[in-house]
């Protein structure tokens, strides 16, 4: 069956419908990893978008059991090639099956170059993906151009609170859209970690008495997660440990009167160069965000940098003054991407008194 993208500045391109055949408007990004696409498919902070994958031959090892979370998030998914005879021992079913059982639409076939280079150009654009042939641009154009994200933190956050029972240092996991392996990160190192659901009053989690306190990843534009920000205020004024990934940095820094901005084009994929700036070592890290604080608008007796993105300058961590918290952009738990900086989740269960 054909199928149709269809940009928001007018481009089309044409190709093959996969997974599900229904309507789909979304904002369209992309992302460079080269495998690992279960894990993209199922990280929360894709939800309110349509995910292009830049390498060009997607589904190869079909399903395996590497969710990062209970279900896909993202609202479409773009290829360039679909493998339809995927070999893998862990194998479990074909990405075709997974994204018709998740309700996914999808694309193949398409140039996901001359797409990805567009993206760069001109931004990240709104579109929609159709089955319709007959489909009338002029009626379109309007509804994406009207698209918005929205409130997607409280769609991706878990529906109640659980406990990964552990040994050692007790951690309170603020999930705006967690990933799955940041708790197990912690957990294989003797944590137990309780993750909250997003809204948790602060209150709660002080009352809780963790040994330290972590903000996860999530979707959206953080700018927007006005009551979230009020409750991580209250726990900034806390003595208690914390440290923030990606979103969860992002809010933490509005709470403590940064602003952040949206990118271009974002940054998407496991091979981002970031600068720790106290060694002046360069790691390769998997990153998942479409926005940036404003680290230079940042009072400097509350926060400095700690990570600057390589490629484009942009903050990529911050330290703050006085306080034991530190925050990254990009994403030490990996899934996809490389581990190179798995190292941060030691450096916070030092903050919290070493190991038990």
């Amino acid at each position: 069956m054909k199928a149709f993208l269809i940009l928001e500045d007018g481009t089309v391109f044409t190709g093959t419908s996969i997974g599900s055949t229904r309507d789909m408007i979304s904002e369209i990004v992309f992302n460079t990893s080269m495998t690992g696409y279960l894990e993209v498919l199922t990280d929360p902070s894709y939800a309110g978008q349509a995910v292009v994958m830049t390498w060009p031959l997607i589904g190869n090892y079909g399903i395996t059991p590497d969710m990062e979370s209970r279900k896909a998030w993202p609202d479409g998914y773009i290829v360039r090639e679909l493998s339809r005879m995927p070999s893998n021992f862990r194998c479990e079913g074909t990405i075709q099956d997974f994204l018709k059982n998740q309700d996914i639409p999808g694309i193949a076939g398409i140039d996901t170059r001359a797409l990805t280079k567009l993206l760069r150009e001109k931004g990240t654009m709104n579109g929609m993906i159709t089955t319709n042939e007959n489909y009338n641009i002029e009626e379109i154009l309007p509804k994406l151009k009207a698209y918005k994200v929205g409130d997607v933190v409280s769609k991706a956050t878990c529906p109640e609170k659980y406990v990964l029972k552990g040994h050692g240092r007790k951690v309170a996991l603020l999930d705006f859209g967690a990933k799955d392996n940041i708790a197990r990160s912690l957990n294989r190192r003797g944590c137990e970690v309780t993750v909250y659901p997003a809204h948790t009053s602060a209150e709660e989690i002080i009352a809780s008495k963790p040994d330290g306190i972590m903000l996860s990843n999530g979707p959206g534009d953080p700018s927007e997660c006005t009551d979230i920000i009020e409750e991580i205020r209250k726990l900034y004024h806390t003595d208690i440990p914390i440290f923030a990934i990606c979103l969860g940095h992002q809010l933490m820094a509005l709470a403590t009167g940064a602003t952040t901005h949206k990118l271009k084009y974002g940054h998407r994929g496991g091979n981002h160069p970031v600068k720790d700036l106290k060694t002046n070592r360069v790691y390769i890290s998997s990153q998942n965000h479409g926005y940036v604080v404003d680290a230079e608008k940042m009072d400097p007796n509350v926060a400095v940098p700690a990570f600057v993105n390589v490629n484009d300058g942009t903050n990529e961590g911050l330290e703050y003054i006085g306080k034991n918290i530190f925050t990254v952009q990009f994403h030490p738990e990996a899934c996809p991407g490389p581990q190179d900086s798995g190292y941060l989740f030691d450096r916070f269960i030092d903050m919290m008194g070493g190991a038990k």
